[in-house]
């Protein structure tokens, strides 16, 4: 039981890392995303 326990955390620390990256890398990224979307939706409109 206790066992189950340490794992379930685990998973949770790495969900939480995963999430924290992703957040990071979208902040860096935040222009290049923003350009990409703008010059998508402008092609789809075209």
């Amino acid at each position: 039981m206790k066992m189950l326990r340490n794992k379930s955390g685990m998973e949770m620390v790495q969900v939480a890392i995963l999430i924290a990256l992703a957040i990071t890398l979208g902040l860096i990224f935040r222009t290049q995303i923003t350009q990409f979307v703008n010059t998508v939706f402008s092609d789809l409109n075209a």
